[in-house]
């Protein structure tokens, strides 16, 4: 992987250089943000242990499930825990997945991000990230008796 790729100078950097690397589709980059050590786990909770497995996985996903897709950075939230260690949430909104199965035209999604970095040797790296979609109207999931995922709310 390249050297020369943006460094975050502030925490609030890794997402913004996060949606940069995922417009450029540019698995890469986005890596780049990432220790050799980082945890990653997605929306559906698959997890990757390493800066390596982290490229791979989006390396795969803007081939196949986010090629033509657009993400925005819509508001970040900095809580510093030291001098050089903060979690960062990021609300970010997606569309242009591509389409599978009987879903011809996905709908728009928006996620939290939550990355924990790190300052190290002058600049911020991202050492662990959580990704969660955002379900409107939900509380929690649900697993019905047929073993069928479902969003649900109890207040109404």
């Amino acid at each position: 992987m390249p050297k020369n790729y943006k460094k975050a100078t502030e925490p609030e950097d890794i997402p913004a250089l996060f949606v940069e690397a995922w417009m450029k589709r540019d698995a890469d980059m986005l890596a780049s943000l990432f220790s050799e050590d980082a945890e990653f786990v997605n929306v559906v909770g698959l997890w990757w242990h390493n800066r390596y497995d982290i490229r791979e996985a989006h390396a795969y996903g803007f081939e196949k499930i986010f090629s033509e897709s657009d993400l925005v950075l819509r508001k970040t939230s900095v809580k510093n825990l030291s001098d050089d260690i903060a979690v960062v949430h990021a609300r970010m909104r997606l569309k242009n997945q591509t389409a599978k199965g009987e879903v011809k035209t996905p709908s728009l999604r928006q996620n939290i991000f939550s990355f924990v970095v790190q300052k190290k040797e002058g600049h911020w790296i991202c050492v662990s990230a959580h990704n969660t979609d955002i379900i409107p109207g939900a509380e929690t999931n649900i697993i019905d008796e047929e073993g069928k995922f479902k969003s649900v709310n109890y207040r109404k």
